[in-house]
């Protein structure tokens, strides 16, 4: 049986952990009341004064000690004495040496109870207030796309009649205007370019129509709370209908207080806010009197975001369930505990009635609005279908199974014979001897550490998700991975030592060709490519798709990085793939002319010119943060720093060489820097951890100490491109094999102490749950 102490560590929720109840502590403080009482002996039978059998022991004894603690609890409870005084009463007739500790645990128990009391108020009336501002949202939506859709149908009727009427004498309405095209207006159903074409009737026309839209969906919105500068105008001008037309127009042309708030997180959105300030600053001067657009595609993302904030609010109300379910099931335990060393148990009674009553225990609101989100999600966002909405709202974890752990031991002991037999064959075969051949060192050099760096790559990343497991580091979270399709560090370790097994076998076999004397042996390691490539795009359900998908989709976001909004995942793949720069490298192997191979280092510096540029995407969209910038340098300084080793390889003069000290130097001081104060938080002199931070997650405080001290050691691989090493042909690529393994292990090292950083701010700030921006927001107006 597991102990409840371990249970409880295990499940509470690491970002909350500083609020939960120290259940440790009051462990301790129960474990110095029950040696304090062994020290003092045990406790008489029978209270002075009475009249007992003075030959030893009686079997009435028992009896007689429960009737005179029920006696003595009786009258205290009976007692017109107020609460404190009961319970002090109750200390001096029971507590003797042990009432000072018996206090102390009260104490502390009462802090815990008021501590869990606050936050849960405080989360609580957060979580109501969101619950509140979603279904405004959700009204909103609901009567746009009502009265949208409505508009549509009418204008569809309109213009078939028209079509009928008229037949040739007038041009056929514009697309962009028809109901049917998905396109609508806010405050008017023209555009720019509408505006300009047909006759001055049509025109009218369509402004008319899109003026009807306008004050529908305002008139829509007024009754949800949201109010327009200059509503009344428009109201007050209806005299007549040319007069009621210029109504219309001047309050098309007055600003409206709220908007549509899509965040350009893609080119395509970036774009379509680049072209509603377009026609903003049209409608300023008069050109067009639109006042915003209401795409069927602006709508549909408006709807994503109402629902991904509903799955948030419903994520962070099943946390805090949890977080109350929890604290009442600790405070029940640590009590029994407490009873049952102090024996105070008209004390542990009216704590426990306190505990009964206390909002995190007794407030039923966050249940009721548990049940009225899956209620709503159900009926507008899962069609009616419960089981759609729980896979959304509960989405089951991946059960584990014992398969993948014999999958891993199956491809790794496959993977070490077939290497076992490759150097056997390739060292009879004289490979890789002075002798051998370079061509096909070449080839198997460049394509065996390509994938094999890949491969220490997704071992040592196995390896951060086992650790950020062990020690509750919610990386998930970080991320924003799902956790149902999210991989598990067995899933790494099985991709690692499948591909690593997949190589050794293709270059076993193209070994065995090759003395065979069989032709096209050197196309096996294209062919390799080509299969490699094939798995990444295959877009059927097997080897991890959605873990494949989701590699290609921040791959795209870290190659178009200036266009895309910057998330962690993003920038921490493009910091991964900094430190695969020599894997990137290697694509010259393919190169049969110094054009090709200056290209191939140009694509290595691309790693650092994304991040430069993620840093930038943020210093723009973060309140022009300055750290950001001073980030960006750092890469900028990375790539000068690697230009100058390029230009020293080619040309070895001592100007280049001292070029490369200093270059490098500054680079690496820059990079340590930010390693250690930026990225990991250490180096901070007023910590309680000597050059550390105050909270620390591991409890060996030298492991961070030697673990600054090989950051430092890896930072300074670079020392061996100036230093004048006559090494073979094989010996060389050795080398630079075991330095670009030593960089992906820095990295997998470097990997652990960032999202620990990470974590700990979130915890700092009790972040749980993402925040998801409302599409529907009012302007500020003067």
């Amino acid at each position: 049986m597991v102990k409840f102490s371990r249970e409880y560590e295990a499940s509470i929720i690491p970002e909350w952990k500083a609020v939960f109840v120290d259940y440790k502590c009051l462990k301790k403080l129960i474990k110095r009341i029950k040696i304090a009482r062994r020290d003092a002996g045990p406790p008489p039978l029978l209270a002075a004064g009475e009249t007992g059998s003075s030959y030893g022991f009686s079997v009435l004894d028992p009896v007689r000690s429960i009737a005179a603690r029920f006696a003595a609890h009786h009258a205290a409870a009976s007692s017109p004495e107020g609460e404190e005084e009961s319970l002090e009463s109750d200390s001096g007739e029971l507590v003797r040496s042990t009432d000072k500790h018996e206090q102390e645990f009260l104490e502390k128990a009462d802090e815990e109870l008021d501590k869990v009391n606050k936050f849960y108020a405080t989360q609580e009336a957060e979580l109501l207030a969101r619950g509140d501002a979603l279904i405004e949202q959700l009204r909103i939506l609901a009567d746009v796309k009502r009265i949208l859709a409505d508009h549509a149908a009418a204008s569809s009727r309109r213009g078939r009649g028209r079509a009928l009427g008229r037949a040739n004498s007038m041009p056929p309405p514009s697309p962009s205007v028809n109901g049917s095209s998905g396109r609508h207006l806010l405050s008017g159903l023209a555009s720019p370019q509408s505006m300009s074409d047909g006759s001055v009737e049509l025109q009218q026309a369509r402004v008319a129509e899109g003026a009807a839209v306008a004050e529908e969906v305002m008139a829509a919105l007024e009754r949800n709370g949201v109010s327009f500068v200059g509503g009344g105008l428009a109201k007050a001008k209806k005299d007549g209908s040319g007069k009621q037309l210029m109504g219309r127009a001047a309050l098309l042309q007055l600003p409206a207080t709220v908007r549509i708030d899509i965040p350009p997180t893609s080119p395509g959105r970036a774009a379509l806010k680049v072209w509603e300030e377009l026609v903003n600053v049209l409608r300023k001067d008069g050109a067009d009197p639109a006042a915003a657009f209401v795409h069927r595609k602006k709508l549909q993302h408006a709807e994503k975001n109402i629902r991904d904030a509903f799955l948030a609010l419903y994520r962070g109300l099943e946390l805090l369930k949890k977080f109350s379910s929890l604290n009442v099931k600790a405070f029940t335990k640590i009590l029994k505990k407490f009873v049952k060393v102090s024996e105070q148990h008209q004390a542990t009674d009216k704590f426990s009635e306190k505990v009964k009553r206390s909002p995190f225990s007794s407030s039923d609101k966050v249940l009721q609005l548990a049940d009225e989100v899956e209620c709503i999600f159900l009926r507008h966002f899962a069609g009616n279908d419960r089981k759609v909405a729980m896979k959304y709202l509960k989405p089951q974890q991946p059960r584990n199974t014992h398969m993948i752990t014999f999958l891993v031991g199956l491809f790794t002991g496959t993977f070490v014979s077939l290497f076992i037999i490759y150097s056997v064959l390739a060292h009879v075969a004289g490979i890789f001897s002075s002798t051998g051949s370079p061509t096909y060192m070449d080839i198997v050099y460049h394509v065996f550490s390509m994938f094999a760096l890949i491969s220490l790559h997704v071992f040592l990343y196995g390896c951060n998700l086992f650790m950020w497991k062990s020690t509750r580091i919610n990386h998930n979270f970080i991320f924003d991975f799902s956790s149902s399709t999210a991989l598990t560090h067995r899933d790494a370790f099985l991709m690692s030592a499948s591909i690593m097994c997949t190589v050794v076998a293709a270059l076993v076999i193209n070994l065995f060709l090759r003395n065979a004397g069989a032709t096209y042996t050197d196309a096996l390691p294209g062919a390799l490519l080509v299969l490699s490539t094939g798995v990444l795009f295959c877009p059927f359900n097997i080897f991890y798709r959605s873990t494949r998908y989701c590699f290609m989709r921040v791959m795209r976001n870290i190659i178009f990085s200036p266009f895309y909004k910057v998330l962690m995942a993003d920038f921490f793949m493009a910091d991964q793939l900094t430190s695969q720069i020599p894997l990137l490298r290697h694509m010259e192997f393919a190169a049969s002319s110094p054009q090709y191979t200056h290209l191939a280092y140009v694509i290595s510096f691309l790693p650092y010119y994304w991040r430069a540029m993620q840093c930038l995407r943020r210093y723009l969209e973060e309140g022009h943060d300055i750290n950001q910038l001073a980030n960006a340098g750092k890469y900028v300084s990375a790539m000068v720093a690697a230009a100058v080793r390029f230009k020293y390889a080619a040309t070895p003069t001592p100007l280049w060489m001292w070029m490369v000290v200093i270059s490098s130097s500054g680079a690496t001081i820059y990079q340590l820097y930010w390693d250690f104060v930026m990225d990991w938080g250490f180096l901070n002199p007023k910590s309680k951890n000597l050059w550390l931070r105050d909270q620390l997650i591991l409890k060996k405080k030298s492991i961070y100490y030697v673990s600054m001290m090989l950051n430092l050691a890896l930072r300074l691989a670079w020392a061996q491109s100036v230093m004048k090493l006559h090494l073979g042909r094989v010996e060389s690529r050795l080398l630079d094999f075991s330095l670009a393994s030593l960089e992906i292990i820095r990295r997998g090292h470097w990997n652990f102490y960032r999202l620990e950083h990470e974590h700990l701010n979130n915890a700092g700030k009790f972040r749980a749950v993402k925040t998801v921006p409302l599409p529907f927001r009012e302007l500020e107006t003067d």
